[in-house]
């Protein structure tokens, strides 16, 4: 199935967004989670444990960006751009209910992510919808 404008344009914005927040965390931790009042201490361990899933966010992001120019990767692009924009939100709102409510900064994060998750969703629907016997896919209104 041949890659939308439309979806090339949410691998975009979802490759650009895990790609950017990746990048800011692996090269500057401290200044990163200041941004949303979090204060770093220099602890090697800690630092470590924070750059390591950030390394993995950053290669998510280029792994969506090469689903514009490859076709062949679009399908695993896409994979990758639900899971991560449906897990980050997912993941957030259990720790509110766990842990209470956060900072606003916190808040405006999950907003952002819900907006590329719902997005990604409609930009994505058509592959989501199930097969008819025919092998084709249903169509989504």
């Amino acid at each position: 199935m041949t890659t939308t404008r439309f979806e090339k344009i949410a691998l975009g914005i979802a490759g650009v967004t895990a790609l950017g927040i990746g990048a800011f965390i692996l090269a500057a931790p401290q200044a990163f989670y200041a941004s949303y009042g979090i204060t770093l201490d220099n602890n090697v361990n800690l630092l470590s444990e924070l750059r390591a899933p950030a390394s993995g966010l950053a290669a998510f992001g280029l792994l969506m960006l090469a689903g514009i120019v490859r076709e062949k990767l679009s399908q695993v692009s896409i994979v990758a751009a639900l899971t991560v924009f449906l897990a980050f939100p997912a993941g957030r709102l259990v720790r509110f209910i766990v842990d209470g409510m956060p900072s606003g900064n916190i808040l405006g994060a999950l907003v952002v992510e819900l907006a590329i998750a719902g997005l990604c969703l409609v930009a994505f629907r058509r592959r989501l919808a199930p097969l008819n016997r025919d092998g084709r896919h249903a169509t989504v209104a």
